[in-house]
């Protein structure tokens, strides 16, 4: 079924009120495809649609809308549906929608909870919201050393609904210290009465609940892990954060990046949002960078109208300011781009060594990107503006230098924020192209007074 017939179908039950075919859908299709349509409708049409289906299904509908129309939903319902909702939402979901709720609404609904539901749920929300324990879902399978394999697969088996992840068994001691791992596959294989510390992998990789949980997706992605546990502060594990969870957190990473290099991020590290974000925020945040940029523009602007009698001699230098000084700018946010996502990955930290590995393979390249620019420029000036050869050397030699020190000085940008301690992202496009746009006509004017400087002179 496409995305247009089951926006098509989910529309035409819901005004039908057609409860049990709807049922059916929501049972053999996607739940990921069913919330995006189902956000389309009234708040309360989606909660009677919910109300109909069983509650493992409503839980992992539920799972897939947004925050905002995940909390209206609760608080449309009454106390025994949110308490049946949080049962059955995945641990690290239900801390999450916890989060989420005023003061009065978790006050309301922590008495309907079983006792070991309300200790798990307020564990898990106790972590900030940038900690690996935030991500960490507690519902993972266990064994201890000793177990057998043939009653290690019958654990899997009892377990399966309610975890996770059942492609990984952790081996535990009694005081829930890791001893080791032991896969799916493995256990399968093995011989059902060998006992699982004969076979499983020791000193397992592991994170800690109070490290960013960015740390713990990068460590994911290194070892190629579907899940990797998550030790307290007592070296004891409490949860797992599972592969699905590290590749939202690194779309939200990612949306925030640009965010912050697009100048567009709050200054309590939220993100604007189009849609959602309210008209005062959105223009308190965005006009922070135009006054900057307005600033920087009134001092290059002072600089440019310093030039007045070498520009009033040869009226042709103004037509290439923009070019050259641009030409500068565009090329310093690609460098830093490529820097920032090094470092987003890992493949680049703050140290010398690595600045000057960046360097040594960014500067060639910046002054080639120069060279070649450069050329262009000077052939197309020759054609298009009849210029003299002491301009186009000029308007040449301005283009290749902007270009390789943007691509340089764009380079180091992300260097200089990680040794401020701040994120490289916050040294935003706007501020490589505002000092690209004072430093490229510096470079310019330089040329022209070294190349035609003797016209200033000229009787």
């Amino acid at each position: 079924m496409t995305r247009k017939d089951i926006a098509l179908c989910v529309r035409e039950l819901s005004r039908n009120r057609r409860h049990l075919d709807f049922t059916t859908m929501a049972e053999t299709g996607h739940p990921s495809d069913l919330a995006e349509e189902l956000a389309t409708l009234p708040r309360a049409s989606v909660l009677s649609l919910l109300r109909g289906l069983d509650r493992e299904t409503a839980a992992s509908l539920f799972s897939y809308f947004s925050e905002e129309l995940q909390t209206g939903l609760f608080h449309d319902m009454n106390k025994e549906e949110a308490a049946r909702l949080l049962k059955h939402l995945p641990a690290d979901e239900r801390a999450d929608l916890y989060g989420l709720l005023d003061a009065q609404a978790r006050r309301n609904i922590l008495p309907s909870l079983e006792q070991g539901i309300r200790e798990d749920m307020l564990h898990l929300a106790s972590f900030p919201e940038e900690s690996t324990g935030s991500a960490t879902t507690s519902e993972y399978i266990s064994v201890l050393p000793e177990t057998r394999v043939a009653a290690a697969l019958k654990t899997v088996r009892a377990a399966a609904r309610g975890s996770e992840t059942v492609y990984i068994v952790y081996v535990l001691d009694r005081e829930k210290h890791l001893l080791g791992t032991v896969s799916l596959r493995e256990l399968l294989l093995a011989d059902d009465n060998a006992a699982v510390e004969s076979i499983m992998r020791r000193r397992p990789v592991s994170v800690r609940a109070s490290w960013p949980r960015t740390r713990s997706t990068e460590m994911i992605r290194r070892y190629d892990l579907l899940a990797l546990p998550v030790m307290d502060d007592d070296n004891k594990m409490m949860g797992i954060i599972t592969v699905d969870d590290a590749m939202d957190i690194e779309k939200e990473q990612d949306a925030s990046q640009l965010a912050r290099f697009g100048g567009t991020a709050t200054a309590d590290d939220t993100d604007l949002d189009i849609l959602k974000s309210s008209l005062p925020a959105m223009f308190r945040v965005r006009v922070f960078w135009l006054i900057f940029l307005t600033v920087f523009g009134v001092i290059t602007s002072t600089f440019v109208a310093a030039q007045e009698e070498i520009l009033s001699r040869v009226i042709v230098l103004a037509a290439f300011i923009a070019p050259i000084v641009d030409m500068g700018g565009n090329t310093g946010s690609q460098s830093a781009t490529l820097v920032i996502r090094s470092m987003a990955v890992g493949d680049v930290t703050l140290c010398l060594s690595d600045l000057w590995r960046v360097l040594r393979r960014e500067m060639p390249v910046a002054c080639a990107l120069g060279l070649s620019v450069a050329v262009l420029e000077g052939i197309l000036a020759w054609f298009s503006k009849g210029i003299s050869f002491d301009v186009i050397l000029t308007v040449g030699l301005s283009m290749f230098v902007c270009t390789a020190a943007g691509g340089v000085i764009g380079l180091c940008l992300p260097f200089v924020a990680r040794r401020m301690g701040t994120d490289p992202a916050t040294l935003s496009s706007p501020l490589i192209t505002s000092i690209m746009d004072l430093f490229g006509v510096c470079i310019y004017f330089a040329f022209a007074y070294l190349f035609l400087g003797d016209l200033l002179t000229a009787v």
